[in-house]
């Protein structure tokens, strides 16, 4: 199946593999990609409204190539690795039991993200928004307090001691 310069709406994509699929100039409104491999699939200019990825594999994806214009998405129980949100505004976007590694929110708007029961083992979180951000029983995030903006940002015991870890002290 084609996807490039497409219109896909209220579809959904089960058990596919899309891998290095073009999904250049196309448009995805209202869908639901579940049990679906992703890797290196071409956002340039891609129009993302209303989508939700479900277990699936997301690996070297550029979201920043995305067109911004009602960018909305959300993912659920996917591994999402080497992928790039950096300037983007992903306000109250999901991140829901996701391994979210080695990925780039640099400048990005992530209030209201929700990043509750993932591991975010080496991704770079640096000069984002993460006001009402949820980080609840999340593991492996490494933020730096002084880089971001955090207020009222939700984090869970003992992991929110890893704010401490761009400061030369020891824990007893």
């Amino acid at each position: 199946m084609q996807y490039q310069n497409k219109e896909f709406e209220a579809e959904t994509f089960k058990d596919t593999d899309l891998r290095d699929a073009s999904f250049k100039n196309s448009r995805f409104i209202d869908c639901v990609f579940e049990n679906c491999n992703l890797s290196n699939v071409d956002l340039d200019n891609t129009k993302l409204q209303d989508v939700r990825f479900r277990n699936c594999k997301i690996q070297g994806l550029d979201f920043s190539k995305c067109n911004d214009f009602i960018l909305t998405f959300g993912f659920e129980d996917s591994f999402l690795s080497l992928s790039i949100f950096s300037d983007l505004n992903l306000e109250n976007t999901d991140f829901i039991n996701c391994q979210v590694h080695d990925c780039d929110f640099l400048n990005t708007n992530l209030t209201k993200a929700n990043f509750e029961n993932s591991d975010l083992k080496k991704s770079l979180i640096q000069n984002a928004n993460l006001s009402l951000t949820s980080f609840r029983n999340a593991k492996n995030y490494d933020i730096d307090p002084n880089n971001n903006f955090l207020k009222k940002t939700k984090f869970s015991i003992p992991e929110v001691i890893s704010l401490l870890n761009i400061y030369d002290i020891e824990l007893e």
